[in-house]
């Protein structure tokens, strides 16, 4: 995986880092990522990322091929009753 070194950043910008980075729990090297990520508009929408992975799920040869996939609104009811 690529690495990213930054010389000379601003005190301003590493204070702010660090400090979101503590609000949402993140180390500073993942805060940094995610912020890299929304200002390059990087970010996936949730339900496009879903979607995206709902049809590679779907598109699987063994799953498209195979008869006996459990319905997951069947599996849920029949949870729900016992």
């Amino acid at each position: 995986m690529p690495s990213l070194q930054v010389r000379e950043l601003p005190a301003q910008i590493y204070h702010k880092l660090q400090s979101k980075a503590q609000k949402e729990h993140r180390s500073f090297s993942q805060q940094a990522i995610v912020a890299l990520a929304k200002g390059l508009d990087m970010e996936e929408n949730p339900k496009k990322r879903r979607a995206s992975l709902l049809k590679s799920i779907m598109d699987d040869p063994v799953i498209a091929n195979s008869q006996d996939v459990a319905n997951p609104v069947d599996l849920i009811r029949k949870d729900r009753q016992r």
